[in-house]
């Protein structure tokens, strides 16, 4: 039976984590084993006590000091003993209850499957959806493609092979990890057609202009570290994309 490690990484995270452990809670376990890991960074408010609610389903769970949200996902890979590794954000929840036994129910049927990736909905605070990041099909990186990380799971053999997060990137480095993967490494992967997961607007790639240009540039410094080229106008084509699914759910 297939057993899934999902990790919650989470610093004072007090005014959104509930509903994220609620979504986890309400998963149908089907035809898995599920593995779930909390990660804080030592918050101090009253994460923790609300961690400690879901000790029904929180499997393992550590709050200490970190560096960062990769080396606390990091942590989270090191301690899970599952056969396929996915993350949800202490925002996040999951779009429906069937999430993850669908997920499952691909790694079980299909041989020597490294990955598997759906979509995700951004959503406002209120619950409306603000945008829909409809992946598709694989296409190349180097034109602007590439998953939602939130709607990523991958088999734990390919972090065990080639290493966790690159911490040296403190925004993209999920980007790194989906395009080491996928692209450098060329895993099997499947395309679920439905979303993931609701994700709230924010996070550290997309919170500030500032932080957007940083992780164009750490973007382009992960090409060349992968020694894969990116297209001329890569900048653009992924800017235009994210603005077409803004208006058009594509």
């Amino acid at each position: 039976m297939i057993k899934i490690t999902l990790i919650t990484v989470s610093y004072n995270s007090e005014e959104t984590i509930r509903e994220t452990f609620e979504s986890v809670r309400d998963q149908i376990i089907d035809g898995f084993d599920l593995e779930y890991i909390h990660v804080d960074g030592l918050s101090k408010d009253s994460t923790i006590d609300i961690s400690m609610e879901f000790d029904d389903i929180i499997t393992q769970r550590v709050s200490e000091q970190d560096t960062g949200i990769y080396n606390a996902m990091n942590k989270g890979i090191r301690m899970a003993t599952g056969d396929v590794i996915g993350f949800l954000n202490s925002d996040d929840v999951f779009y429906d209850r069937n999430t993850l036994s669908e997920i499952a129910k691909k790694f079980s049927e299909i041989s020597d499957l490294g990955i598997v990736y759906g979509d995700v909905n951004y959503v406002k605070h209120t619950g409306e959806i603000h945008r829909r990041w409809k992946t598709g099909v694989k296409r190349s990186f180097s034109l602007g493609w590439h998953p939602a990380h939130p709607a990523f799971y991958a088999s734990k053999s390919l972090y065990d092979n080639h290493g966790g997060f690159d911490e040296s990137f403190p925004i993209a480095a999920d980007f790194d990890i989906m395009l080491r993967f996928m692209e450098k490494y060329n895993y099997n992967y499947y395309y679920i057609n439905k979303p993931f997961v609701d994700m709230k607007i924010g996070g550290e790639s997309n919170g500030s202009f500032k932080n957007i240009l940083r992780s164009n540039r750490e973007i382009r410094q992960i090409f060349i570290k992968n020694e894969l080229e990116p297209f001329l106008f890569y900048t653009m084509k992924r800017w235009l994309r994210k603005i077409m699914q803004r208006f058009f759910y594509v």
